[in-house]
């Protein structure tokens, strides 16, 4: 397996097709994949916090990822969104799982628990109807 750059379109795209239960990502500072042969086998997204709070221009959010299923590729994309983001000068990195998720990937990417946080869908203007899952999140951080 091997990191490779992509497009923010193509990993919209990847997500889209493959995302189990959330495929939209509004925006990013950057994308990568991750392939095996010619094949993209997952894909990670990195932005700017979502929670304002959080958005402090040292912290660095990845926002999806995303595979086929392929053994150790998330772990594989969250390691090197960690190194890309210590590369451009961030100091942490956070990532969500859902309440209902194990988090097997982010522990195995060095990734702490801080617990419970956010809610479980957008109000007032933020909410767009989204079709997500209706559960509290779990937040993850990673000092870089």
């Amino acid at each position: 397996m091997k990191i490779v750059p992509v497009t923010f379109k193509y990993a919209k795209e990847f997500v889209s097709n493959y995302h189990r239960h959330n495929p939209n990502v509004v925006g990013c500072k950057f994308a990568i994949g991750c392939i095996d042969g010619n094949v993209m086998i997952g894909v990670a997204i990195c932005g700017r916090p979502v929670s304002r709070y959080l958005d402090d221009g040292k912290t660095l959010e990845i926002n999806r990822v995303c595979t086929n299923g392929a053994a150790n590729a998330c772990s594989m994309l969250y390691g090197a969104c960690c190194r890309i983001a210590k590369e451009m000068g961030y100091e942490r990195v956070i990532t969500y799982t859902l309440q209902s998720e194990t988090g097997a990937s982010v522990k195995a990417s060095n990734f702490i628990c801080d617990g419970e946080a956010g809610g479980t869908h957008w109000t007032g203007k933020r909410d767009k109807g989204q079709n997500i899952p209706n559960e509290m999140k779990v937040r993850w951080h990673r000092d870089l």
